[in-house]
């Protein structure tokens, strides 16, 4: 690779409390590297590139940079925008090889997940083909944690740490009022894995602890089985504190809330879910006939920077930092991995997949860490992920008593081509 040629970061899909970490590290490593040129950032993703919507990294404050690591979200702008095949796509992947030309961009890193990757993927190839000289790192993001080929992805811990939280904060509000709400059902996010839900079983210390049931896409959904759980627990404790993740699905594999007469889907393709929580509240009330409360956590889960965890901000930034590393050093057309050494102690380094194969996988949480019941976590899962949520990630405090978020100038780049369509 020649030296000084410019590098681009663009950040895509949901946001999480740490994917600005991950860009925290490519800035400052890029910066300080002395083999990179420019810095350059685009708005919104993809999107940000195909329309030319760039802005210069060096503009900005080295104590802006630095506070990237304390603010949750996507701060360069994130998008759901998805290239598909280069036939399909032809001409919007050419026109991303013209603004990398245009701009003199001979890094791309871009954090995002399988789609993400898929598209960093396809952007290399098109490179290579046309005969450009250009480095694709891929850096992972995703709460939902199903990323293959790495032990666990950025994003994942701090949602695990948060969620895990509300079920024990809630749980107690249950039961402290159980003749009241005797029942109360938390909806997650997960809409094909069920980590975010298996995390909240980390909770249960003991067996009076909330969550009393956690259900999982990955253990197959009964209504009937279900009824039955909820009694067993209510015999037990006389109240009952329910986790389920959005994407649970029945014997066959359908979506047990997937909407039957449209199955709207967002701009990925992927079926729009949500709404499990009041539908196993409408089956309780009806089956069991206890009163019952249904929490939806929504997007905070994903933006809760104020209990974020610092083994996730810290692994966060050492992805973006390594991105920078490995192409520097050569490395192309991979994605950053974390790897979790072997030994009785947490360590956690980096490793590489190519992104073909992570744009091509999806990683389940295992049997093993279900248990036979499918409708709460195993030890095994305990041990997986305590680790990952481990310490409390610094913010900063203003004199409202509120948390101060950065946000970039963005000094604009000037636009050497034409209006993206």
């Amino acid at each position: 690779m020649s030296n000084k040629g410019n590098a681009i970061i663009a950040q895509s899909g949901g946001p999480t409390a740490v994917i600005n970490s991950s860009a925290c590290g490519v800035i400052r490593e890029a910066m300080k590297s002395g083999r990179i040129g420019q810095v350059i950032g685009a708005t919104n993703g993809i999107l940000g590139v195909l329309k030319e919507d760039l802005f210069d990294m060096s503009a900005e404050k080295p104590e802006t940079i630095e506070a990237l690591k304390r603010t949750p979200a996507a701060a360069m702008g994130s998008c759901r925008y998805k290239l598909k095949s280069l036939e399909e796509s032809k001409a919007d992947f050419e026109r991303v090889l013209d603004v990398f030309k245009a701009h003199e961009i001979r890094y791309f890193f871009y954090a995002g997940g399988n789609d993400s990757m898929d598209t960093a993927d396809k952007v290399n190839k098109l490179a290579a083909d046309a005969g450009y000289e250009l480095t694709c790192m891929g850096i992972p993001k995703t709460v939902d944690n199903d990323l293959a080929y790495t032990d666990h992805c950025p994003g994942y811990p701090s949602v695990a740490k948060y969620v895990a939280t509300c079920a024990m904060e809630a749980g107690r509000d249950t039961e402290a009022l159980y003749t009241a709400d005797t029942c109360t059902i938390l909806e997650v996010m997960g809409r094909n894995a069920g980590w975010i839900a298996a995390a909240t079983g980390l909770a249960a210390r003991s067996p009076e602890d909330a969550p009393h049931l956690v259900y999982m896409p990955e253990a197959p959904f009964s209504f009937n089985k279900f009824v039955g759980d909820v009694q067993e627990v209510l015999k037990r404790l006389g109240r009952v504190f329910i986790v389920a993740g959005e994407g649970l699905k029945d014997e066959k594999g359908n979506y047990v809330t997937a909407d039957s007469r449209a199955f709207s889907k967002d701009s990925f393709g992927h079926v729009q879910l949500g709404g499990v929580a009041d539908m196993l509240k409408a089956v309780i009330e009806k089956e069991v006939k206890i009163k019952t409360r249904s929490n939806k956590l929504g997007t905070n889960q994903r933006s809760a920077m104020h209990f974020a965890s610092l083994t996730d901000v810290n692994e966060a930034y050492m992805c973006g930092q390594m991105a920078v590393k490995y192409a520097l050093d050569g490395v192309n057309d991979k994605m950053v991995t974390l790897v979790r050494e072997k030994g009785p102690k947490y360590k956690c380094t980096t490793g590489l997949a190519k992104l073909s194969d992570v744009a091509n996988g999806e990683k389940k949480v295992p049997r093993e860490f279900i248990n036979d019941a499918g409708n709460h976590i195993t030890d095994a899962m305990r041990d997986y992920v305590r680790p990952l949520v481990q310490g409390e990630a610094p913010i900063t405090i203003g004199e409202d008593g509120l948390p101060v978020f950065m946000r970039f100038k963005r000094k604009p780049l000037e636009k050497k081509l034409s209006k993206y369509m």
